[in-house]
């Protein structure tokens, strides 16, 4: 019997602007057994804090953090973390602090 390896990458946010605190639109992940997410900034987040974290939701309508998983603080252009045992249902909160902003786009890839 031959096994496919099923995986999908999808772009949840591009070329977006993040300012002060945000949320990403949600995607529905019941299929997949683990995830990583990639953020991909125009440029470094010089002067400012982008601090993101998972969260999870049985319906993509109510949210919380998901456990186990520290809040990630992209300090380079390019940053990822991965996720596992979400459930349903994943999205990312993310902040801006400090004077500015920055510019960039969000994957989210899957694997089942």
């Amino acid at each position: 019997m031959t096994t496919v390896n099923e995986s999908l990458t999808v772009l949840i946010e591009r070329n977006t602007e993040f300012a002060s605190e945000f949320a990403t639109e949600p995607y529905e992940v019941a299929w997949a057994r683990e995830a990583r997410w990639f953020v991909v900034l125009d440029e470094p987040p010089n002067g400012v804090e982008f601090r993101l974290e998972t969260e999870i939701s049985p319906d993509g309508l109510d949210w919380c953090p998901l456990e186990d998983v520290q809040p990630h603080v992209a300090g380079s252009r390019v940053t990822s973390w991965s996720v596992r045992d979400f459930g349903g249902w994943l999205r990312v909160r993310g902040s801006v602090a400090g004077q500015g902003q920055v510019k960039g786009s969000i994957f989210l890839a899957l694997k089942a």
